[in-house]
């Protein structure tokens, strides 16, 4: 990557045609830009090596790696004039300050799993501020804490700890390819969140730079900034550099299985008795539920619907608790798994039923698909009736999932004020809706897009309401949305409701107070508000 990067060099004629296409602000200065990089960055780490320009034979490719819904570059109407790979703190800081000073719009990306594009497309100049080479993570079992920095991946994290201990672990996602900065601000959850929660209630500080290009701790920053960013997204507020997370203690052996049922035998049933179980279960006990539609042999369909779990100890304890509060599913002996907590997060991120090395787990490489993904959260249980018109609305659709996540436990004991992620108790399980395809043509996206919103609005009268609740790490510009330049307060309203619930008002209001002019913004940030 660094071998052809030129930093200062005027770029070329189509680059600064669509510059100057895009925007009529005169403000706007590439040139300048490009000279303000290194005289606000460490000299020792030359940042000419961060930088790509659309003239560079690595521009596309990099553009590219770290996306990984396809379906947002067919509607991407414009490019990032430059891409800042950084590989020194200051690199980011540089950034900051001299788009701030020359009129350019900065998006942050750790790791590329943004489901509408937010962090690397825009309609008005942009750049692109990439973290994934600041991916340190140090370590310290004395005080079982760790530092990681933003561009680190979950795998990373799972594989480093489990370097230095085989009874420590940390409540983070399932994908292992997920970047540590954006996952943990808007809430990372996994198979852990029922004993311990979700990955922000176990942050203790981190590293954050400002709107001055300043690298702030929880100290500097204040505790409301400190909890705005804990749930509420970073890219609001300013570029996530680290975070230092607690450990969690874990057993030497877990426990994890997977139950496949058909409507044939039985599922439905099945899933009516796991809504009413799983949120109830031992903090130990978490089952996952994921139902897609297969072939049954011809051109018969039916639903699967495959009950995941994962218990924090061994196997004939699991079989002790299943048979005394989910009989009905059968679990059995053969069904069971037993390995260590690091080899469990391979199994979960599906490779190969846990067989495989724990070496994948530092397997950056994301794979870029078609898809559209959409959120509900669920207060009472989804009726008979109910979840007959969920799978007569999946037959309908090609490559689609449910996967239905449930609470309770950890997630029933934390208020909603503590953190601005407030989706909290009175949750029975979180929803995701995903619709993927291969086809990469408009027509096929708009159609697939088209077939996931009848699905989320089949689902409506289930589902929480007033305002009916989304994740906002699955983003979904469905819910609400302003313009690249902008956030409308009373737009941002729409899915600031939905996303934070009542913190939303709190949220707008650290806004005003440490980014007034509204620098770090995208089509679903969060806007200044003084109340």
């Amino acid at each position: 990557m660094k071998d052809s990067i030129n930093t200062i060099s005027i770029v070329s004629v189509f680059v600064l045609l669509s510059i100057s296409l895009a925007t009529s602000n005169d403000s706007v200065d590439f040139d300048s830009f490009l000279r303000c990089l290194p005289t606000r960055s460490n000299p020792s780490v030359p940042i000419a090596d961060a930088i790509l320009t659309p003239d560079n034979s690595s521009f596309q490719s990099i553009y590219q790696l770290h996306a990984n819904n396809l379906r947002i570059f067919l509607s991407a109407t414009s490019r990032p004039v430059a891409i800042i790979t950084a590989l020194h703190p200051s690199h980011a800081q540089a950034t900051v300050v001299c788009a701030k000073r020359h009129g350019f719009q900065v998006r942050i990306r750790s790791g590329g799993h943004d489901f509408e594009g937010l962090s690397y497309t825009s309609d008005v100049p942009f750049v692109i501020l990439d973290l994934f080479n600041l991916r340190s993570i140090d370590i310290d079992m004395a005080s079982e804490t760790a530092w990681v920095q933003a561009g680190a991946t979950t795998g990373e994290l799972y594989y480093r700890i489990a370097e230095k201990s085989n009874v420590h672990g940390f409540p983070s996602g399932y994908c292992t390819t997920l970047g540590i900065g954006g996952h943990f601000s808007g809430g990372g959850y996994g198979f852990l969140m029922r004993k311990h929660g979700l990955s922000i209630d176990n942050v203790i500080d981190a590293e954050l730079i400002d709107v001055d290009g300043r690298i702030l701790n929880r100290e500097s920053m204040g505790e409301d900034v400190f909890w705005a960013i804990r749930g509420g997204g970073t890219t609001s507020f300013g570029v996530i550099l680290s975070w230092r997370v607690k450990l969690v203690r874990v057993p030497p052996r877990v426990t994890v299985f997977t139950v496949p049922r058909t409507l044939e035998q039985g599922a439905t049933e099945l899933v009516y008795r796991w809504e009413h179980v799983a949120p109830k279960l031992p903090k130990d006990l978490f089952i996952r539920l994921q139902a897609d539609p297969i072939n049954n042999g011809g051109n018969n369909k039916t639903i699967r619907v495959s009950f995941t779990g994962n218990f924090l100890g061994q196997t004939n304890r699991l079989i002790q608790l299943m048979n005394a509060n989910f009989p009905e599913l059968g679990l059995r002996r053969s069904d069971c798994l037993e390995m260590s907590w690091v080899e469990s997060t391979v199994y979960w991120g599906a490779f190969l039923n846990g067989t495989s090395s724990i070496d994948v787990l530092l397997n950056r490489v994301i794979g870029g698909l078609f898809y559209k993904s959409k959120s509900d959260y669920y207060k009472t249980v989804i009726p008979r009736q109910g979840l007959e018109t969920l799978w007569e609305a999946l037959m309908d659709i090609e490559d689609v999932f449910v996967q239905m996540n449930p609470y309770g436990g950890r997630m029933e004991e934390i208020s909603e004020s503590e953190t601005a992620f407030a989706h909290r108790g009175g949750n029975l399980f979180m929803v995701q809706y995903g619709v993927q395809w291969s086809d990469g043509g408009i027509g096929a996206s708009g159609r697939y897009v088209e077939l996931s919103r009848r699905l989320y609005s089949a689902m409506e009268p289930y589902a929480s309401s007033n305002p009916r609740e989304a994740f906002v790490n699955y983003r979904d510009i469905d819910i609400g949305s302003n313009e690249s330049s902008e956030t409308d307060f009373e737009a941002a309203k729409e899915y600031g409701a939905k996303y934070f619930r009542n913190n939303f008002k709190r949220l707008a209001g650290v806004k005003a107070r440490v980014d007034p002019e509204n620098f770090f913004k995208n089509e679903q940030s969060i806007p200044p508000f003084v109340y």
